[in-house]
């Protein structure tokens, strides 16, 4: 049976259908389309599930983060895709970024910016909005507490040093490590930037605490002070 040329999912081949070819050659088999397709659920009558999943992904370019990005809002604007198929997606693409946070990041010994990339991509990948983090270090290097310290939009975030210093000074850090992300994809550091760098790095040194590195974070790439020599020393 065919509706309007189209074959219905059931009608395909055990091993065409996402459910189905899960089951017999694994998840990595599967097409990005096809794994939101099973999130999805169903599709209409003038598309298949897998149909409307290649549809919302083209709407994205295909790329996950970007997916990632859109809201409960932003997906019940596509035909086929109701308030609770949207919460679905919503919810795994959540999942799927806390899978990452929970991995042994704690506690780690931070060497270089790309360490710091690594260690706050679970809390600043795929935001809308820009938020800025600071970890604190033990003097062998080691992560004791990363905590989130201040939140904007789109542009610029305001913070009040003594908001960092505070906890570095009661948990006895030797490091502090900045990072905040850039959602406009443009990694380079901005008057504001700059300013809060030097800053903190005075501030802290009054209380003989290092600021290690301030990195500035976009979903592919990076930009770290530590390593363009912008650091008081």
């Amino acid at each position: 049976m065919e509706t309007n040329g189209r074959l219905r999912i059931r009608e395909w081949a055990a091993e065409d259908r996402p459910r189905e070819k899960m089951l017999l050659k694994g998840a990595s088999s599967l097409s990005d389309a096809e794994l939101l397709a099973i999130l999805i659920g169903s599709g209409s009558r003038d598309e298949t599930v897998v149909q409307l999943s290649q549809r919302i992904l083209s709407s994205v370019s295909g790329n996950l983060n970007t997916l990632g990005k859109l809201s409960v809002k932003d997906l019940t604007a596509f035909k086929g895709i109701g308030e609770a198929k949207a919460i679905t997606i919503v919810a795994a693409m959540e999942l799927g970024r806390r899978k990452r946070e929970t991995a042994p990041l704690e506690r780690m010994t931070v060497r270089s910016s790309r360490d710091v990339y690594d260690l706050f991509y679970p809390h600043l990948c795929d935001l809308s909005h820009e938020e800025l983090w600071m970890a604190l270090t033990s003097r062998a290097g080691k992560v004791v507490e990363k905590i989130k310290v201040g939140q904007g939009g789109t542009g610029m975030i305001y913070t009040d040093i003594q908001l960092i210093m505070k906890p570095a000074v009661n948990a006895l850090a030797a490091g502090i490590i900045l990072c905040h992300n850039h959602p406009s994809g443009n990694i380079a550091p901005s008057g504001g930037d700059d300013e809060l760098t030097a800053r903190l790095a005075e501030a802290a040194a009054l209380f003989n605490i290092t600021l290690l590195d301030h990195v500035i974070f976009c979903d592919n790439d990076y930009y770290s002070y530590a390593d363009e020599g912008k650091l008081a020393t």
